[in-house]
């Protein structure tokens, strides 16, 4: 069973949505006063058709390869072999900024050219805007 979302909590996510994380959006819901769950406010933010990837100009590994069609693994090669700048978030995650994306994809290494080549343009426009 579902609680029905009220109209101040709707308004705060309405105001963040597009700029904080789920995370930033939980927290500032909590300090008013509601409690809703990360997954609540996800599946709500796509229920409203808001994406949960602000529009920070922020990706991760994962997000990049899944639009890429790509293991995860390939995308952190990328970044470990030099060829990819990213800001590491954890042990295990990195931060890759659409700059630094369209830098990639715009100049990519001699030996990715024909495999960056065959990514559809469209995917990569969405990617780095």
């Amino acid at each position: 069973m579902s609680i029905k979302w009220t109209e101040p909590e709707l308004a705060t996510l309405y105001e963040m949505a597009e700029t904080h994380i789920v995370k930033q959006i939980a927290f500032r819901l909590k300090r008013r006063g509601f409690h809703r769950t990360e997954l609540a406010i996800a599946n709500k933010l796509n229920a409203l058709g808001y994406s949960i990837r602000p529009t920070l100009d922020n990706y991760s590994c994962r997000e990049i390869a899944k639009n890429l069609s790509l293991d995860t693994g390939t995308i952190i090669y990328w970044i470990k072999q030099g060829w990819l700048k990213a800001k590491k978030r954890s042990a295990s995650c990195y931060q890759v900024k659409s700059r630094d994306l369209k830098r990639f994809f715009n100049n990519p290494p001699k030996s990715m050219q024909k495999r960056i080549a065959r990514i559809d343009p469209q995917v990569v426009r969405y990617l780095v805007g």
